[in-house]
């Protein structure tokens, strides 16, 4: 089974710095894609940030080279590194998985509120 929880949010200043952890609680062997997902007040949930099953990665236009997502197989958790924040990027901010083996399915955290305000 694959539940996945995420951390590290909070109330940050513009122009401060979160790390986002997600940590997967079952055995994932492959996957399609690891991402990081946000839904901002009054919008949609979008892409923000993700890695293919081949370690490639892609971020949405206004994160590029402000936030780095990362996979550490070992402890089988996903992390955000999330630089100059912005007001703009509050919101909250969800784990997914898409899974190949041992457990196909797409799966999702409960979500983790990132507030950037001063």
């Amino acid at each position: 089974q694959v539940q996945l929880e995420e951390s590290g949010g909070g109330l940050v200043q513009p122009g401060g710095s979160l790390r986002l952890s997600c940590v997967n609680s079952g055995r994932i062997f492959r996957v399609r894609a690891l991402s990081w997902y946000r839904q901002r007040p009054g919008m949609q949930r979008e892409l923000v940030a993700q890695i293919k099953g081949d370690g490639s990665k892609n971020y949405e236009d206004s994160v590029k080279g402000r936030f780095t997502i990362s996979r550490d197989g070992a402890e089988n958790t996903l992390y955000l590194q999330m630089n100059s924040l912005k007001p703009e990027d509050t919101g909250v901010y969800y784990c997914n998985a898409v899974v190949l083996s041992p457990y196909s399915g797409t799966y999702w955290g409960p979500g983790t509120q990132v507030t950037v305000s001063s």
